[in-house]
């Protein structure tokens, strides 16, 4: 007689639950669940973008607003505000994440970014914009770690690098949100000159309250609830999902089904995530770590200042910065979306070293024409759109290594702290150093920062080439071991 599906024994005074859930989400065909779940959660990387390009875009009218007369070391401040906001974020919420549960927080993180966003077009000094800033980077930090952690424990083991990859690359079409928006928004024969900015504020206000609702019919992680002993709700969900399934005509089998003894446990101790990510599975930290950190800088960096250099070198008004930055963000969501496929087909390690080592090496070279003054405006432009192309996958790539590479009861908090020390390392201080050099108005010390980001971004390709994770096309619990995995011969 075969086992039952799922089965909850006691071992040794501890809840042991032996299931099949895990697998039997994995060998769904994709369908409309995914896709509801996927334009629910993944609504969270549009939402940075547009908050980034915003960032951007608005430099120019925050330094003449009549009420906060901004420098550019003042712009560059607003955006490392920011990234300090989402990396404390991410830590605090990915730590409740994996305590609460990834449904309680996403609700929680996304109405912090709804109110600190609306208030940032409130903003009266700089110290008010800063403040709101770092509120709503708090926001979009929790969000990041909440929501990779549910879209990766519901999406099928074999598509699950190109389905990370597509919505990480959704960041761009918020970032043309916010481009078109602000070319709307601040021409000054629409609003006066201290009211376009404060309305380019509200959009991502009220995209969020829009959101909010989408997301009461999500269901909790199945595989979070096996962690904390809940396998009737877990199997409740699981066999509700295959219900819809079975209804729009797919045929599930129940043959090859793997079976996991997970040991429930009500939290993971803060020195075993530790033990965890520094001493296990220390080379998937360095992995993690420098890819999030390389990216970080040179997206952070480069990203923050793209209006500054606009303006500063080129001189394109304020207001039509919009017009160079919805190239920019085609090419970066094309990236993900055209290269996503691979990293399931060709693999991880040699997709995530590729998509680093271009980016590195175009960016040296379109550092080298811009300071020997052999760029134009427009074809600034598309050199960038080309780097970004594929600068856009390799950053998407390294959200996808540190979620995929650690345990299930730490994985939002893995998430959370590779997020953190990267950004804090490349991210914080990019968007700052970078003002400084523009401030210069030498293109020469502009160069030297994009060799700092050529640099990083090359170390990280022969990192990950060399201590690379090859997850393609593999459960979670078989690229890393759950911490509560009981042996079979456990009495």
């Amino acid at each position: 007689m075969s086992a039952p599906p799922t089965a909850t024994v006691h071992e040794k005074n501890a809840t042991v639950v032996e299931s099949d859930l895990p697998s039997r989400l994995d060998r769904l065909p994709w369908g409309r669940f995914h896709s509801l779940l996927v334009v629910a959660l993944g609504v969270t990387w549009l939402l940075d973008g547009l908050e980034v390009t915003l960032a951007g875009a608005v430099a120019s009218a925050l330094k003449s607003s009549p009420s906060l007369h901004f420098s550019n070391a003042d712009v560059g401040l607003a955006g490392s505000a920011y990234i300090a906001g989402a990396v404390l974020g991410a830590l605090g919420f990915g730590w409740l994440t994996d305590r609460l549960g990834r449904r309680k927080l996403f609700f929680i993180t996304l109405a912090l970014y709804l109110a600190a966003t609306a208030a940032t077009a409130l903003s009266w000094n700089l110290a008010s914009f800063l403040l709101f800033r770092f509120l709503t980077g708090a926001g979009i930090g929790g969000e990041y770690t909440a929501i990779n952690s549910t879209i990766q424990e519901f999406t099928p083991a074999r598509v699950r690098g190109w389905t990370d990859l597509g919505i990480n690359g959704t960041f761009w079409v918020g970032a043309g949100l916010g481009a078109a928006g602000s070319l709307v928004l601040l021409d000054p024969h629409l609003l006066p000159a201290d009211w376009g900015w404060r309305a380019c504020f509200f959009i991502g206000a009220v995209l969020a309250l829009g959101i909010l609702p989408m997301r009461i019919w999500l269901p909790e992680s199945p595989r979070w609830l096996l962690t904390h002993g809940d396998e009737r709700d877990a199997r409740a969900i699981v066999e509700g999902i295959e219900t819809r399934f079975r209804h729009e005509g797919h045929t599930l089998s129940g043959e090859g089904l793997l079976r996991l003894r997970l040991r429930a446990r009500g939290h993971t101790p803060l020195r075993e995530v530790f033990h965890t990510l520094f001493n296990v599975h220390r080379r998937r930290a360095l992995v993690g770590l420098s890819l999030m950190t390389a990216q970080a800088f040179c997206y952070n960096a480069i990203f923050f200042t793209y209006a500054l250099v606009l303006t500063d070198f080129y001189h394109v008004p304020g207001d039509h910065i919009g017009w160079y930055l919805l190239p920019f963000a085609l090419g970066n969501f094309l990236g993900p979306l055209l290269l996503g496929r691979l990293f399931d087909v060709i693999g991880r390690r040699k997709m995530i070293a590729a998509t680093y080592a271009i980016s590195g090496i175009l960016l040296t070279l379109s550092g080298y024409l811009f300071e020997q003054h052999m760029l134009t405006v427009v074809t600034q432009t598309i050199a960038w759109m080309v780097i970004f192309f594929f600068a856009s996958a390799a950053a998407s790539s390294a959200y996808l290594t540190v979620s995929e590479s650690f345990p299930l009861e730490i994985r939002a908090l893995a998430i959370a702290v590779f997020y953190a020390f990267g950004t804090a390392l490349g991210g914080i201080a990019g968007p700052a150093f970078f003002g400084r050099l523009i401030d210069t108005h030498q293109r020469s010390e502009v160069f030297s920062g994009y060799l700092v980001g050529s640099g990083l971004m090359l170390a990280a390709a022969v990192i990950a080439a060399i201590w690379g994770v090859d997850a393609e096309r593999k459960s979670l619990e078989s690229v890393a071991t759950p911490l509560s995995s009981v042996a079979e011969d456990v009495e």
